[in-house]
């Protein structure tokens, strides 16, 4: 059997959300015959900046490198600049976006909808598959 790709992943969420990451997270790293490394900023080891241009520069510089960002698309995204910032870097590299429906969740934000490739439901098939699929 070859080696399997390890996928450059960052994940866009909100930190007063941050259950909702780590649940990602874990089904990341249970997911069979799937290898990644994560680029995110999570609040147990956020990014050192002190500037809003500083914190820029940061999220630049972890999204850049990335194979694919993944949004969680929860609707409290229309509430947040870095958010829609990340977004915007994505945009920039031409890095594709898997929006990320929480579960139990009937709408998703249209920033997220008209950025994203693919979004996809909560479940471990349907993000390693769009992750397998879409990461360039």
């Amino acid at each position: 059997m070859p080696p399997l790709k390890t996928y450059r992943i960052f994940i866009s969420h909100a930190w007063t959300y941050d259950d909702d990451y780590y649940r990602l997270v874990n089904l990341l790293n249970e997911a069979p015959l799937f290898k990644w490394w994560n680029y995110s900023a999570p609040k147990h080891d956020g990014l050192r900046a002190r500037t809003n241009k500083e914190l820029k520069k940061e999220i630049d510089e972890q999204v850049r490198p990335v194979n694919a960002v993944l949004i969680i698309s929860g609707m409290y995204v229309n509430h947040s600049e870095w958010i829609q910032y990340e977004i915007e870097v994505a945009q920039s590299y031409k890095k594709p976006i898997i929006g990320i429906k929480p579960r139990g969740a009937q709408v998703t934000p249209v920033v997220v909808r008209e950025a994203a490739i693919k979004m996809v439901g909560w479940n471990t098939t349907s993000i390693v598959d769009a992750i397998r699929k879409y990461a360039i």
